[in-house]
């Protein structure tokens, strides 16, 4: 019942103001790094003088200079980042990859004990969103080759091992990502789900496809979202297609949980009590609400492989503080990757994500399917699409001027129509990608 005792306390600290927050956040940082530099080599010289004593104010201020570790650091590092002494009420340790969308992969070791939080904050999004447990879930989000293919995919009894230990629930149900949107859709119907976890990008589609087809999903409540940007017009999409929300979450594989979607608004809540996430600007400073930085987080818990100022790479937005009274930390957007940045001829980045209106228009100078920017060079853009016939000369000249107007710049815009756009390994699609060294 461990499980049960985090979330006691999560329903508690989730009220507390953001100096107490701090205050916890702190304690737990001086054990963490404590244990890093006495047990890890990566972190022996690293954090040699950092003070431990510190008050937390002046503990802040230090925790602000120590250097940032990014994705090559940890593959650098290999297995001196790995403790050689971890606490035994911690529990074993396991190791997972991941490559996410930048295709470099990385090693992470977890601890039992961050599992327990994992599992803690995965139930906490749960009884948020006030789900009902005795629903059937369908998830579509597996890409291994095998694993839950068409036309039957994988059944499961419960909602996995973070649920089942405190709740009694209704099936899961699961099917390959890889498996054609139309044939997913079928799937669907059969299944007749009261719940969907998957890609933004799949969710799109789906909706798109059951829009153009009549199809409705009469049992559905709520669309859960993970691992990419979630754009506005998936939400509308969703409320067109099958009236219903979405839940979005932010989390990677390597550190856990970022932060969820608050149940009363689209604002989301960073996990405070298990990490630490910064929000710093171009100076290293941290971003104030309003102000978009890059994203850098701390695991609290995860002693067995310390991920201390991690970069992930990706951009958010820091917002003020949310309406329903939670103290938890707040980002109004996540952007996205930063290697999907798009680089000015200046050198200038700018976030390049489309708004709802910015797809109505685009949708509405040639008969677009799906899209896809890459940016070759500092002023050649490749707009990429799948059409529902040949463009006509006209319709490409619009394309290109849109493309110029949106992005702000004369680029040299090449329209290219292709028979499909295929996601990524990980089963992520990205609807920018920057082939551009600054951008990455």
């Amino acid at each position: 019942m461990a499980v049960g005792a985090i979330l006691f306390q999560l329903e508690r600290s989730q009220w507390w103001p953001a100096e107490m927050l701090w205050r916890h956040q702190a304690a737990q940082l001086r054990l963490l790094a404590a244990h890093a530099r006495r047990t890890v080599p990566f972190y022996r010289e690293r954090l040699a003088d950092l003070d431990m004593e510190a008050d937390d104010d002046r503990f802040r201020d230090a925790w602000l200079r120590l250097p940032i570790l990014s994705r090559q650091d940890v593959q650098a590092a290999g297995d001196d980042l790995i403790s050689a002494d971890l606490p035994e009420s911690h529990g074993v340790a396991g190791d997972i990859f991941t490559s996410g969308s930048t295709g470099k992969p990385v090693r992470a070791i977890r601890s039992q004990l961050w599992q327990l939080f994992w599992s803690a904050v995965t139930v906490r999004d749960h009884l948020w969103h006030r789900r009902d447990f005795s629903g059937t879930l369908a998830v579509i989000r597996d890409s291994a080759a095998g694993k839950a293919p068409y036309p039957d995919g994988k059944r499961a009894d419960n909602w996995g091992r973070s649920t089942m230990a405190l709740f009694r629930t209704g099936p899961c149900v699961s099917l390959n990502v890889t498996t054609p949107v139309d044939l997913q859709v079928e799937w669907l119907t059969r299944a007749d789900p009261d719940y969907l976890l998957t890609h933004p990008s799949i969710v799109e589609r789906l909706a798109g496809h059951c829009l153009a087809t009549g199809t409705r999903l009469p049992r559905l409540r709520q669309v859960e979202t993970i691992a990419e940007a979630l754009r506005p017009r998936v939400r509308e999409l969703c409320a067109e297609a099958w009236g219903v929300p979405v839940a979005d979450m932010y989390s990677t594989r390597e550190t856990g949980y970022v932060a969820l979607q608050c149940p009363d608004s689209e604002a989301y809540h960073v996990q405070a009590e298990t990490m630490l996430v910064e929000v710093l600007d171009g100076s290293g400073r941290p971003c104030q609400p309003g102000e978009v930085g890059t994203v850098v987080v701390t695991p609290l818990h995860n002693f067995a492989m310390p991920l201390i100022r991690y970069e992930l790479g990706d951009v958010a937005e820091v917002g003020p503080p949310c309406t329903c009274g939670r103290g938890l930390p707040v980002l109004t957007r996540i952007l996205g990757r930063r290697q999907n940045m798009l680089v000015m001829p200046t050198g200038e980045e700018r976030w390049p994500m489309l708004s709802s209106g910015d797809i109505r228009t685009l949708t509405s100078l040639a008969p677009v399917g799906r899209y896809q920017f890459v940016q070759r060079g500092l002023d050649l853009i490749a707009l990429r699409l799948t059409t529902h016939r040949a463009l006509k000369p006209d319709e490409t000249a619009a394309l290109q001027k849109w493309v110029q107007q949106k992005f702000g710049y004369p680029f040299n815009v090449v329209v290219e129509t292709v028979e499909a756009l295929q996601a990524g390994p990980s089963g992520k699609f990205e609807d920018f990608i920057s082939e551009v060294a600054g951008g990455r």
